[in-house]
């Protein structure tokens, strides 16, 4: 099973987490794939993902890109996981204190609003070292405009890192790595290439 993590101001209508379901329901894999909407606020969020993972009949990987890699990061770490990380956030405590204030969906148009209080239940979630790097691959492109890629790199050394020169924060090179992606989540994937 696959749970897929959507990013700040993303939804599950987003590309990445559209092109993967898709992907799973052509390998007749569609009931082991959840991506839902996940609440603005940290806590609801990681609360609203356990009450999946507890139901999960299956160990699930957890998939998660920008600020849902910081959440399959604290997630994978709390439930021994596997996690695949693409431009993940970081330091989401720092790097959005800019955003607190009334914010839009990209996809939904919905607006919210992002608190002082979301800025201190991410930095509760923050997971200072990883404790078995190897279960965790990380999907960056240097050309991310929103977060220093360098950052990730050096938070996930030891884990399986995929580096690509160019690209953008939506990581343009997604669809190149459905197959790769479903493999490392079935655990069929070789631990590093």
């Amino acid at each position: 099973m696959i749970i897929y993590l959507h990013g700040f101001r993303s939804s599950p209508a987003s590309e990445k987490a559209r092109l993967l379901a898709r992907h799973m329901a052509s390998r007749g894999m569609a009931d082991r794939f959840w991506c839902e909407q996940l609440p603005v606020s940290p806590r609801q969020a990681i609360e609203m993902v356990e009450d999946v993972l507890a139901r999960s009949p299956k160990t699930p990987t957890l998939v998660g890109s920008s600020l849902g890699g910081y959440y399959a990061t604290y997630l994978a770490e709390k439930h021994d996981l596997r996690a695949i990380l693409i431009n993940p956030a970081v330091v989401p405590h720092e790097t959005l204190a800019r955003f607190v204030g009334p914010q839009t969906n990209v996809y939904t148009g919905e607006t919210f609003e992002f608190t002082r209080e979301h800025i201190a239940e991410l930095d509760q979630l923050n997971v200072p070292q990883l404790s078995r790097p190897e279960r965790f691959w990380l999907l960056v492109e240097t050309g991310d405009e929103v977060l220093d890629y360098r950052q990730a790199v050096q938070k996930y050394a030891g884990a399986r890192q995929t580096v690509i020169e160019g690209g953008d924060h939506s990581f343009r090179h997604f669809p190149d790595f459905l197959d790769a992606i479903v493999e490392f989540a079935e655990g069929t994937m070789p631990a590093q290439s």
